[in-house]
C-alpha cells in the first residue's frame, strides 16, 4: 500500500477517534459503537488506527451514532480523496481491458515528458500487437476478467502514436530480464525485439537496458511510470497506485535516477537486444 493512502488513512482514522470522544450527547466508548451495529469489536479500533478502510456505509453509521450526521458528507469526501490513487484491477477490469488502456491513453495526450521504468516485460508502449495480445489474455486469466482482447490491443496500439509526436519524450529503462521472458510464444518474442531495436533510433525515445551483470546500487523492483515530474503510476498484483504527492514522487524521480545510472544506450542496447534474438535461435 502507497505511504500517502494509509496516511491519509490514518488521518481519517483519527477523525473518526475525535468525533467519538467529543460526540454531543457524550463520549462514546469503542464497545458501545460497535454493539449499536453489531460490529465485531476490534472494527472500531482497526478504523480509528487506520489498519481497515472504512466503506461508505461504515462512516455514514458513524456519523449518525456520534450524533453527528451532518459530518457524513466530509468524511465520504476525505475516503473519496485518498481511495481514488487506488484502483484496483478488480474494479478497473470489471468490463475488461480497454478501459484501463483508454485511461492510460487519455493520461498521456495530458503530459509531455515520460519517464519509465520495467523489470518484467517490454513497455507497453513499445509492443508489437502479437506481445500484448498475450499479455492481456495471461492477465485475464489471472484477474478474471472479461475477455475484450483485440479492443484492448486496439487502444494500446493507439498509445503509441505519441511516439512520433516531436512536443513528447519517452525515457525509458528496462531490466535486461525483459528481453528473454517468454510470456509470449518464441516468434512473438522475435518479432518484438526486432521491434524493440527499431525503437532506439526514435529521436522520441531514450530506451537504456540494464544488464542482469550490471552493478546495482538498488534492487530493480517494481515497474512505475512518471508523468511530467507531477504523477506517478505503479502497477501491482492487485491494484494501480496513482501518486502525486509531492514527497512520494520524488522518491520514484530519485529512483529512476539511481536506476539510471546502471543502464546501457545505444550501441550497447542493441547489443542486448541482438543477443536476446540470438538466443532465441537456438531454442
Amino acid at each position: 500500500m502507497s505511504t500517502d493512502y494509509q496516511q491519509a488513512r490514518e488521518v481519517l482514522g483519527a477523525r473518526l477517534r475525535e468525533l467519538r470522544l467529543s460526540a454531543p450527547g457524550g463520549r462514546l466508548t469503542g464497545t458501545e459503537l460497535a454493539e449499536q451495529y453489531g460490529w465485531n469489536k476490534s472494527k472500531v479500533s482497526r478504523l480509528e488506527n487506520g489498519r481497515q478502510t472504512p466503506t461508505p456505509d461504515d462512516l455514514r453509521k458513524w456519523a449518525e451514532a456520534v450524533g453527528r450526521p451532518e459530518v457524513h458528507d466530509e468524511l465520504l469526501a476525505r475516503l473519496r480523496g485518498f481511495e481514488s490513487h487506488i484502483r484496483s484491477w478488480r474494479r478497473q477490469l470489471a468490463s475488461g481491458h480497454k478501459a484501463v488502456q483508454d485511461t492510460h491513453l487519455n493520461a498521456h495526450a495530458d503530459a509531455s515528458v515520460f519517464r519509465g521504468w520495467e523489470p518484467s516485460m517490454i513497455f507497453g508502449i513499445l509492443q508489437t500487437p502479437d506481445y500484448a495480445r498475450s499479455i492481456f489474455t495471461r492477465y485475464a486469466e489471472l484477474q478474471r476478467s472479461p475477455r475484450d482482447t483485440e479492443a484492448a490491443v486496439r487502444s494500446r496500439i493507439r498509445r503509441q502514436e505519441a511516439l512520433y509526436d516531436s512536443s513528447k519524450h519517452f525515457h525509458l529503462i528496462m531490466w535486461e530480464a525483459t528481453l528473454h521472458a517468454l510470456i509470449c510464444p518464441p516468434s512473438v518474442l522475435a518479432a518484438q525485439l526486432d521491434r524493440l531495436a527499431g525503437a532506439v533510433g526514435l529521436d522520441t525515445v531514450e530506451l537504456g537496458i540494464i544488464p542482469l551483470h550490471a552493478s546495482l546500487k538498488i534492487p530493480p523492483a517494481t515497474a512505475f511510470w512518471i508523468y511530467d515530474d507531477r504523477q506517478v503510476i505503479v502497477e501491482n498484483w492487485h491494484a494501480e497506485l496513482w501518486i502525486d504527492d509531492e514527497t512520494s514522487v520524488d522518491t520514484y524521480l530519485r529512483t529512476w535516477q539511481t536506476l539510471r545510472e546502471s543502464a546501457v544506450y545505444g550501441v550497447d542496447a542493441h547489443n542486448l537486444i541482438n543477443a536476446a534474438r540470438q538466443a532465441l535461435g537456438s531454442r
